[in-house]
């Protein structure tokens, strides 16, 4: 997060209209928040409120949220995702997830620790060390006797 405005941490080279990004905050469903918000010292609102050093003054969800939607408006065609969930809230997580399978027209590569985060995905590779022990559709995956993946769901809590 840079220490800059609401603004310009989503769409920090100024290409996107301003009804283009309350249409990305309506999506991650961070509107009424942004709306919300009020400048440290300035007294602004809204897309022109700071953000603080690091993105302080937002939660770990919110700034998750945040960089979700700066992805959204920068329409990848590769979007890569390194545990973007895993310091999130399960609600949180739930709104990544749907703006993920709804939002983007993209490849999205995934790396993820949490199951649920992956099970509807196209293809899922299983590493260790460094290695590929299995890759496959999650069913095929789930079918196969003595399986790493298939072990780790059925571990999971």
């Amino acid at each position: 997060m840079l220490t800059a405005t609401i603004r310009d941490n989503l769409d920090p080279f100024q290409e996107r209209s301003d009804s283009e990004i309350w249409k990305a905050l309506r999506t991650v469903q961070l509107e009424g928040w942004v709306r919300d918000q009020v400048g440290t010292s300035n007294g602004d609102t809204g897309l022109k409120a700071l953000v603080t050093e690091a993105g302080g003054n937002m939660s770990v969800g919110q700034r998750q949220l945040i960089c979700l939607a700066r992805a959204l408006l920068k329409r990848p065609r590769v979007l890569i995702l390194d545990e973007a969930t895993a310091s999130v809230d399960y609600e949180t997580d739930r709104l990544i997830q749907k703006a993920l399978r709804t939002e983007f027209d993209c490849t999205v590569l995934t790396i993820a620790h949490r199951l649920n985060t992956i099970m509807d995905v196209d293809r899922i590779v299983v590493l260790s060390n460094g290695r590929v022990l299995e890759n496959g559709a999650p069913a095929a995956l789930l079918a196969l006797d003595g399986g790493v993946f298939k072990e780790m769901v059925e571990t999971t809590e």
